[in-house]
């Protein structure tokens, strides 16, 4: 079950991500075909490894940029009429939805062995690309670590009236309140979303407007992923937010994943099967560890010093199953009923 873990398994995995990327990439056919890419992931932090694939491999990489949760949806719709080869999603949730609706096709073993099994689908139809997870962030000005909540749950009381931000359109709030659902039920889910919208959370975009808000004293506290901040203080040491886990096992410091899945009526399989080896190389793994500041998933990358280590960080999160998080509609559906979509 692909639940968020590092487990060495793998033996060497940069030299088979080489060996598929040599046979793929030194291929005639390969060379002359392009890759469609449906992309929930923003332009802004994967632009960059994209454009590296097509100058190593010669493949042209036509890429639709999107709202994950939007894109599957359009995947959906479009069922075998799509143009798309490959998924790449923001969270594993919308990765599940499209297992669920029979999209993908398996991927070979030999992509498969370059991941541990803790950071792809049960049943091999997506692997994962870098792991993230959930935070609090809050103004270092405005608020006393006395203030801190213990748990996600706590953001409904009136002494965080107004003082919150969130993002109910972004993927990674979505998949985390489907694993609220699976974890608490659809009850108490419901309850702490009215109670946080009485409670007047402001509602923002996307996660690097919340980190916005926050310096900007729009807001105290904030529920982005966690790397937004480092990109911050990246540019500015003294940037006026911080931000921290709740309590042990508290659904807020769900931990997830970015992943790809190639879909079943790819007409550019090779070039599709490359573009996720090559995301799984140790090449791009080290750009989302110390470009985007995202957990790698193979092994013997060098992790941002500024990342809490990965193993203190399983041990404060909750137990969830990346590969329970595919009810998408109903997460979508319970957003719309509260009235946040």
């Amino acid at each position: 079950m692909a639940t968020l873990g590092l487990r060495r398994t793998v033996g060497v995995v940069c030299a088979v991500a080489s060996a598929v990327l040599a046979v793929f990439a030194g291929s005639g056919s390969a060379r002359a075909e392009s890759l469609v890419l449906y992309s929930g992931r923003s332009k802004a932090l994967v632009e960059p490894i994209v454009q590296r694939f097509s100058e190593e491999t010669g493949i042209e990489v036509r890429v639709k940029y999107g709202k994950t949760a939007q894109l599957a949806v359009a995947l959906q719709e479009e069922g075998d009429q799509s143009p798309a080869d490959v998924f790449w999603s923001q969270d594993a949730g919308a990765l599940g939805a499209l297992v669920s609706a029979g999209m993908f096709s398996p991927l070979d073993e030999q992509t498969l062995s370059l991941v541990p099994e803790a950071y792809r689908g049960a049943d091999g139809l997506w692997v994962a690309t870098s792991g993230r997870a959930r935070v609090l962030a809050y103004s270092s000005t405005r608020v006393a670590k006395s203030d801190l909540p213990a748990s996600v749950f706590d953001l409904t009381d009136r002494k965080y009236r107004g003082r919150v931000g969130w993002a109910p359109t972004n993927a990674s709030f979505q998949a985390f309140v489907t694993a609220m659902r699976k974890t608490h039920g659809e009850q108490a889910t419901r309850a702490w979303l009215t109670g946080m919208i009485e409670n007047g959370a402001q509602a923002y975009p996307k996660n690097t407007a919340i980190i916005q808000g926050i310096a900007a004293g729009e807001v105290d506290y904030g529920l982005p992923n966690h790397y937004y901040l480092f990109r911050f203080k990246a540019a500015d040491k003294h940037y006026p937010v911080e931000q921290t886990s709740f309590e042990a096992g508290d659904i807020g410091n769900l931990v997830n994943v970015a992943g790809v899945g190639i879909l079943k009526t790819s007409t550019h399989r090779d070039a599709a099967r490359a573009f996720v080896a090559y995301l799984l190389s140790a090449k791009a793994q080290q750009y989302f560890a110390s470009e985007t500041y995202e957990y790698p998933v193979i092994v013997d990358v060098i992790q941002s010093p500024k990342l809490q280590p990965l193993e203190s960080l399983r041990g404060g999160a909750p137990a969830v199953d990346l590969d329970s998080l595919e009810d998408l509609k109903g997460t979508l559906e319970l957003l719309a009923e509260v009235g946040l979509r």
